[in-house]
């Protein structure tokens, strides 16, 4: 990745070596050929679409009202705890973690560790 490319072409090519090409196109609603050819700077299609797509569904915000805690919380925070192992050990941790197992800003491609 360089810094001179866009930051959505960053953001796709980062979510493509994260999972694969094919389920970050799905995750864009792109077919597999179509994010191949952009990642490759040979898509001939319509960039300013593509990029508003990628910015929409693989750009975080900030931070994420809490629905739980009612606070505001970094994203990497959110993100963090939703996806560590239950702690069993700590009662108010662990309501807390069932609560973002069913919360709406919990990213649905991530999985426990």
């Amino acid at each position: 990745m360089t810094t001179s490319e866009p930051r959505w072409l960053q953001l796709l090519r980062t979510e493509a070596a994260k999972t694969s090409i094919g389920r970050a196109a799905v995750r864009v609603n792109y077919s597999r050929t179509s994010v191949s050819l952009a990642l490759a700077g040979k898509y001939t299609g319509d960039l300013a679409k593509m990029e508003r797509e990628v910015l929409a569904v693989l750009e975080l915000p900030m931070s994420i009202a809490c629905p739980y805690l009612a606070l505001k919380l970094p994203t990497a925070m959110c993100h963090d705890f939703s996806t560590r192992r239950a702690p069993t050990h700590n009662p108010v941790a662990m309501q807390h973690w069932r609560a973002c197992q069913q919360c709406q800003y919990k990213r649905k491609d991530e999985e426990q560790v």
